[in-house]
């Protein structure tokens, strides 16, 4: 049964971000990425990421790794399997206070040939983050482009 003309444009339309949400965005520090692998593994890591209003970037820097970043298993899961979650939240142990944004969506590495959207991602990276600007992200960096398509926030924010 073919969708509704309205409901493909739905489909089709980035979500909206509302001004509360944007500025979290902007200002979060850390947010935790989740990617599967192709067996529908989950796998979750805390990251630094930059918002520019409709994409999400984050990459992959200089902190110690457990493995050569080729074989991280967030760029591999992504390679195979580019639906992505993104979670932002607040824990307090005043309740009223608890909130959460989790956004949907798409993944895709930058290539090194996106010359300039990947200035562009340094860029907003390294204002946000001292250490990026500092060194911690070298140039040849795996970047991670999110995005989103549709977004779920609870609490108040």
């Amino acid at each position: 049964m073919p969708a509704s003309q309205p409901l493909r444009r739905m489909l089709r339309e980035p979500p909206k971000f509302s001004r509360a949400i944007q500025k979290i965005l902007k200002t979060a520090r850390v947010a935790r990425l989740a990617t599967s692998d192709a067996g529908s593994r989950p796998h979750i890591v805390p990251v630094c990421f930059a918002f520019d209003g409709k994409l999400i970037y984050t990459a992959v820097d200089q902190k110690p790794k457990r493995v050569p970043r080729e074989r991280l298993a967030r760029l591999q899961n992504i390679r195979a399997v580019p639906r992505v979650a993104f979670l932002l939240d607040q824990y307090d142990e005043d309740w009223t206070k608890l909130w959460y944004i989790l956004i949907f969506g798409k993944a895709k590495l930058v290539p090194d040939s996106a010359r300039e959207e990947r200035a562009w991602a340094m860029r907003k990276l390294q204002a946000k983050y001292p250490q990026y600007a500092r060194g911690m992200l070298p140039t040849d960096a795996p970047i991670i482009r999110i995005t989103p398509e549709r977004i779920i926030s609870w609490g108040e924010i």
